[in-house]
Parts: structure tokens; C-alpha cells; sequence
């Protein structure tokens, strides 16, 4: 690390006499500066109390218990249940560690805001059933003393997935998965569609799929903020800084077929200070990987992926920044107030924002239409030759829609099996992951969080059981493909 110097901060320059100033030509202010440095002068002198002549207030501490890389939601998720499941009150010291406090292009404050059960796979609904009950207490769960409570907004208007004659099979099974686990969600027919909806042009559906409870969307920043309030009341401490290197020890053990396999286990963080060359080590026990489309690199740090290729040592973590588009619009004869999600069979989405004929929607890109995820600039062509075809034809109200807004964020996207990545790796045993979830990160964050913290404690999970989800899979090839993907 390098040595800090500590300065009293006196420079040279001249002294000039102006209207104010004491007699002898000293200003008000330099009588002041003169003070101060007397003070600083005799806080080192020896039978006076030490008062530290530089703020240290932005390092991290020395060691941390728990070191979460990533200050979104899901790792603020994790730092909430380790402060809320810990034995003993103050038990475990956590810190997270955020590039960017501001969170100006984080993918939580960027979201769309959705919830929905309408997954295919068991895993994802029960998580996001826990989630929307959370959500339905947030204030039970978030609030802090004398602090106002929180206001999510919540728009339980449902999703409305649209599906064509080639996919209207696998929609039923899907459907008949999330009623076995508990969500409420009915089929439709075009006629009961345009029924209900009659601003939806049915051509080219054969069925549709309704959640009619615990679905809509919220205000992310809210959930976001209101989780950071609440874990620094329970005395999480946050660095803004960026994790560059990870120390640790390497212990060996043999296989039951005899081959030595060797353990990694972090044991200090390395934390570059924000705008500067400084660094801090934080001796740790925990790692947890909650850096979101960033989450590869961290684990590269590590070590992970580093091995002989088609060995776990060198499987990686199949995790890439993808970039995605939100455009805001205004049509005052679009759909009206109880209009619900709608997720087109061409992969169009869109949403109502507020009362004012405002809408959101996009549309993710397929593989050749890939952007470039080196920045967050918009494509406004993307909407007019890809998104407002779809939309139109959908709803013939949209022909005369017009763009009033639009940003770009980043999904943290498992090119394996767009499915989340929970638990410890297998071979840096101290590492932990919540992340890579495609798109679903924000509303699936509450369960997830709650998942690593029973792993952490309680050396298994004990809500929701993801043994799906862990690191191995990659290694064995065991895909846990997840259909409803926006």
C-alpha cells in the first residue's frame, strides 16, 4: 500500500493587507488557517489527544467479516439478511464495496420494475413469489426509526404474455408449473382476449397467459434506496471503490479417484480508492461476487476460469454485460389504466407509466442484433425499424405514438442459461455468487439474498432450495434453461 503522508497543508504565497484586515496586515481568514494549524500542531505533540490530520472517513475499514462486491440490489439483498439472520446482534461485520454511490448506470436503478411468476422453471417462481410478498411488507421489513416510510408504487396490474400457435403448448405447460407452485395466473383465448383488452389486435395469437396477483411493477430506486437505509441502520458499512486484486491461500486435498484438486481462500481484498492510486487491503472470511454484468471480471481476480481448459479449474464464469434499450413514449389513445404488461410474441414489451399516456417498453435484441455494451448510448433506429413495427401492429393506437425519452442499461447475462448464479464455487470456497440473472435480477433480489445468507450461516438453503443454481453446473453442462425471458 502506499504510505500515507501527512501534511499540514501550509503553503507559501503573499500576505496582503485588505479592508477588514488586523493590525500588522494579517486577514481574518489567515488568523484562522493559523489557528487551525496550531491545533493540528499540538494534536501530535505527546499528552494530547490524537486528532488525525487527514479524513480517513471514505477507506474501508482493516477487515470486514463479510466483503459484498457490488452495492446493488441484490448485494444489498445479501448484506440484509446476514445483519437480519445473524445470531447475535452486531455479530458480523459487512461491507460493500460500489464503484459508483451515485449508481448512475447501475442495473437496478435502470430497470424496467417488473414482477411476475410467469417462469418455466420452479426455481425462479417460488423466488419471485417470496419476492412479492416481501414487497407487499416492505415496511415491515425496511423501515427505520424516524424515517419515513416507503412508497414503492406498486402497479399490481399484472403480466400478459402473448404466445403463437408454435409456442401456445409449451405456454400451457409452463402455466400448469406455476399453478402446482402457487401463482395465480389463468390462460385466455383471442376472444376472451379482445374481451378484456379490446385495444389488442389478436392476430397471430393463439393463447395468452394473465397473472391476475402479486404481478405488475415497481419503482426500483425506491427499493433500492429504502435498502440502503435500512442495512446502514443495521450497521453495514460501505466503501466506494473497486476491488483490483484478491489474496489467498491454497491448501490441497486429494479426490476420491486420487487426483489432487487445490482450494483457494480469499483472505484480503484489495480496494482502489475512488479517483485515486490508493489502495486499501481488508482482511475478510466471505467474498460475495454480487457485481452484477461486472461479475466475470471478479471472479477472473480470483483465480476463477484460470485452469486447463474442460476442467472446473478453468471453467469460467459464463457471465457478460448485454446491453438493453427503455424507450419512453406518449399516445393519449393508447391503452388505458388497467392495461397490464404486455410481452409479445415477437418479444416487444411495453407498460403504461403513470397517468399521463406515458408508456415504456423495448425489446431485446437477438444475437446477431447484439449491441456494443463499451457504452450506454441509445439506439433510436433500434426502436423504429425493430421495437414500433411490433408495437404497432399489436396495438393500432401506437401508429401515432411519439418518443419522448429514452436509456440503456445493462443486464448481467448468463450466456450459459440465462439463469442466476447463487451459492459458494467450488474451488475458492470463500467465494459466493448472486448474480447473472438475465433480466430478473431486481425482482428475484429479496429470495436470492435471503438464499446466500442461509448458505453463509447456515451451510445449506433453507427457504428456496437452489442447488440448481451453483457454479458446478457449468463444469457438468447441466443447462436449467429458463423460457420467459424478457
Amino acid at each position: 500500500m502506499l504510505p500515507r503522508v501527512l501534511s499540514f497543508g501550509v503553503r507559501r504565497g503573499p500576505l496582503t493587507r485588505r479592508p477588514g484586515t488586523l493590525r500588522g496586515g494579517f486577514s481574518l481568514d489567515w488568523e484562522e488557517k493559523l489557528s487551525e494549524i496550531k491545533k493540528k500542531i499540538q494534536s501530535v505533540l505527546p499528552g494530547k489527544p490524537l486528532h488525525p490530520l487527514y479524513d480517513s472517513s471514505y477507506l474501508p475499514p482493516d477487515h470486514s467479516d463479510v466483503v459484498i462486491v457490488g452495492g446493488g440490489v441484490l448485494g444489498l439483498s445479501v448484506a440484509y439478511w446476514l445483519k437480519k439472520l445473524e445470531k447475535q446482534r452486531g455479530a458480523l461485520r459487512v461491507l460493500v464495496v460500489e464503484r459508483d454511490l451515485t449508481y448512475s448506470q447501475a442495473s437496478s436503478a435502470l430497470s424496467l420494475g417488473g414482477i411476475h411468476q410467469q417462469f418455466s422453471l420452479p426455481e425462479n417462481i417460488h423466488l419471485s413469489l417470496f419476492s412479492a410478498s416481501f414487497l407487499r411488507n416492505i415496511n415491515e421489513h425496511l423501515a427505520v426509526v424516524d424515517a419515513p416510510p416507503l412508497d414503492l408504487q406498486f402497479n399490481p396490474l399484472g403480466y400478459l404474455w402473448l404466445a403463437s400457435e408454435k409456442d401456445a403448448a409449451a405456454m400451457e405447460n409452463n402455466v400448469k408449473v406455476q399453478r402446482q407452485e402457487g401463482a395465480k395466473v389463468c390462460l385466455m383465448s383471442p376472444d376472451q382476449l379482445r374481451n378484456k383488452f379490446p385495444w389488442i389486435n389478436t392476430e397471430g395469437v393463439a393463447l395468452a397467459s394473465y397473472g391476475m396477483e402479486d404481478e405488475g411493477w415497481f419503482d426500483p430506486w425506491c427499493l433500492l434506496q429504502g435498502l440502503r437505509r435500512k442495512v446502514q441502520s443495521m450497521g453495514v458499512l460501505f466503501c466506494q471503490g473497486e476491488v483490483t486484486r484478491f489474496v489467498s491461500s491454497t491448501d490441497r486435498m486429494l479426490t476420491k479417484n486420487h487426483k489432487e484438486v487445490k482450494l483457494k481462500r480469499i483472505y484480503e481484498v484489495h480496494v482502489k480508492m475512488d479517483n485515486s492510486l490508493e489502495y486499501q487491503p481488508v482482511e475478510c472470511a466471505i467474498v460475495i461476487n454480487a457485481a452484477g454484468a461486472w461479475s466475470a471480471q471478479i471472479a477472473a481476480l480470483a483465480g476463477i476460469g484460470k485452469g486447463p481448459p474442460d476442467t472446473l479449474q478453468g471453467t469460467k464464469l459464463p457471465v457478460e454485460p448485454r446491453k438493453r434499450y427503455v424507450y419512453v413514449w406518449h399516445c393519449p389513445q393508447g391503452p388505458g389504466l388497467e392495461s397490464p404488461l404486455v410481452a409479445d410474441t415477437s418479444g416487444t414489451y411495453f407498460r403504461r407509466e403513470g397517468l399521463g399516456s406515458n408508456y415504456l417498453g423495448g425489446r431485446s435484441p437477438t444475437e446477431e442484433e447484439e449491441p456494443d455494451p463499451g457504452n450506454l448510448e441509445v439506439d433510436h433506429d433500434f426502436f423504429q425499424d425493430k421495437v414500433w413495427p411490433h408495437l404497432a401492429q399489436r396495438v393500432p393506437a401506437f401508429e401515432t405514438l411519439k418518443v419522448q425519452n429514452a436509456w440503456a442499461g445493462y443486464y448481467d447475462y448468463n450466456t450459459f442459461d440465462q439463469n442466476g448464479v447463487v451459492g459458494p464455487h467450488p474451488l475458492v470456497v470463500n467465494m459466493f455468487f448472486a448474480t447473472g440473472f438475465s433480466g430478473h435480477g431486481l425482482q428475484q433480489a429479496p429470495g436470492v439474498g435471503r438464499a446466500v445468507a442461509e448458505m453463509i450461516l447456515e451451510g445449506r438453503f433453507q427457504t428456496i432450495n437452489l442447488d440448481s443454481f451453483l457454479f458446478s453446473r457449468f463444469y457438468l453442462g447441466e443447462k436449467i434453461q429458463e423460457d420467459n425471458i424478457i
